[in-house]
């Protein structure tokens, strides 16, 4: 019964999910057309419209380019890290104590859960690259399964070390609207029993379940180990000044002492805040490192953009449909006088919720949300002002809403091809490979989440 659900979600998902491209295309206009009732853009005419394209969707079509180039160097730089002779090796041998199809998927699972509770960006990469490996070694094991495993992970990334909403309201938070978030510590948030007991759930479940998902042998897609194999950059002994300072070892080791000692004073001033960007600059400098000459990090990088295609053309369009989605008009003073459509479906499930209810609705519509304001930062811009004031006034702790908010904000992730184009980068699959599989992760995580947070309600009320 179980291989029939699995199989029968692998299924729906390659005959629906289209390319991630045309996804967007899809979620855009989805998008724009319920923002016209949601904002009352009629209510001003034609020109309500135009102005829903102009300062809606165009307006929201490069906000997002920062982060855009944050996340394609999660892909390059952890890629070029990856290609080094000594990582390679490193993952070699980390790979070969998996000695089975089943080992393989529960051991990548528990290691990309523990990687991104940790840190979203490096469980992303340290995931997809481990599954890369065990791909090379592993026989019988299906490739696709093996690399959703890998993706699976990222499903705690809100509730650990990295989540980007209990960070910000650890000292409080005040939104741009004047809606202020009491200091809540990680203590109350990422470290309180009931989200501890969450992930600890999914960290001992989910391997087992993506494991017993496995296809049969005569349905398992393996890949051959040497259509994984990285291009390998080839020395050669220089003789002129050009090529020696190319291959010269003194030069990488002048900016990797610069760059660790940059990292020590780092960590010595702000602690452990570990951002992407900080990720990423670790990611650099032990990239430059480990390939030792200049010339062959060049090499390393060029190979390894390759996969960087779907960020580039994705994001920007992504970055639109959060701008329909938070779009509302304003008067000549600048004051709002319409609401968003975020704003629409947040409202609808505050409506319908009561002090009990309200955090598993808090998930629920997070959820909803998510799968078109796929950002972290911004699922929190949109939804905290009237999520958090609306828990306030139901008596529930701004502990429990904002964690709701990032569940939620994870969970449907699972769905969304957004941060999954990383990973699928350096796997060279499709969103189609994998989301069929990930849909087991979304009900598995799903159920433990509700079921959770209906014992906070429960708890609290």
């Amino acid at each position: 019964m179980f291989k029939k659900f699995t199989n029968g979600c692998v299924q729906l998902v390659n005959r629906w999910l289209p390319d991630p491209f045309i996804f967007c295309i899809i979620l855009t206009i989805i998008v724009f057309v319920a923002a016209i009732p949601a904002t009352g853009a009629l209510s001003h005419g034609f020109g309500g419209i135009l102005t829903l394209v102009e300062n809606g969707w165009m307006g929201g079509v490069w906000s997002l380019l920062a982060f855009s180039m944050q996340m394609a160097l999660v892909l390059v730089l952890g890629n070029a890290f990856a290609s080094a002779p000594i990582i390679k090796k490193f993952l070699h041998s980390v790979a070969g104590t998996f000695k089975s199809p089943t080992a393989a998927i529960i051991g990548i699972t528990a290691i990309s859960t523990i990687a991104c509770w940790i840190n979203w960006g490096f469980g992303l990469v340290v995931g997809a690259l481990l599954a890369k490996e065990i791909a090379r070694q592993v026989k019988g094991v299906d490739y696709r399964l093996l690399m959703a495993a890998a993706y699976s992970g990222f499903v705690v990334w809100h509730a650990g070390f990295s989540g980007s909403i209990p960070l910000q309201i650890a000292s409080g938070f005040t939104f741009p609207n004047g809606v202020e978030v009491p200091a809540t510590p990680i203590a109350q948030t990422i470290f309180s029993p009931w989200n501890i007991a969450m992930c600890l759930v999914i960290l001992v479940g989910l391997p087992f379940i993506l494991a017993k998902a496995h296809p049969s042998p005569e349905e398992t897609i393996s890949v051959d180990p040497a259509l994984l194999a990285d291009e390998e950059f080839e020395f050669k002994k220089p003789e002129t000044p050009a090529e020696k300072m190319e291959y010269n070892v003194v030069l990488s080791g002048l900016i990797v002492v610069a760059g660790l000692v940059g990292l020590v004073l780092y960590f010595m001033h702000h602690g452990a805040d570990i951002n992407l960007n900080i990720v990423n600059f670790i990611f650099l400098i032990l990239g430059i490192a480990a390939h030792k000459t200049p010339i062959a990090y060049v090499k390393a990088i060029e190979s390894a953009a390759k996969g960087a295609a779907g960020i580039i053309l994705q994001f920007p369009f992504y970055a639109g449909i959060m701008g329909l989605m938070t779009f509302a008009f304003k008067d000549a003073d600048g004051a709002v006088i319409s609401g968003s459509l975020a704003g629409v479906i947040s409202d609808f499930f505050v409506a319908i919720s009561n002090r009990i209810t309200f955090p598993i609705f808090t998930f629920l519509s997070a959820g909803v949300v998510n799968f078109f304001v796929p950002s972290g930062g911004g699922q929190w811009t949109v939804q905290g002002p009237i999520m958090m004031p609306a828990g306030e006034a139901l008596g529930v702790s701004p502990a429990v809403t904002g964690m709701a908010i990032a569940w939620g904000d994870a969970w449907t992730n699972m769905v969304q091809p957004f941060w999954a184009l990383p990973a699928l980068g350096i796997a060279g699959l499709s969103a189609r490979d994998i989301m069929g599989y990930c849909i087991l992760t979304l009900i598995f995580s799903g159920i433990v989440v509700c079921g959770g947070f209906i014992i906070v309600g429960l708890l609290t009320a």
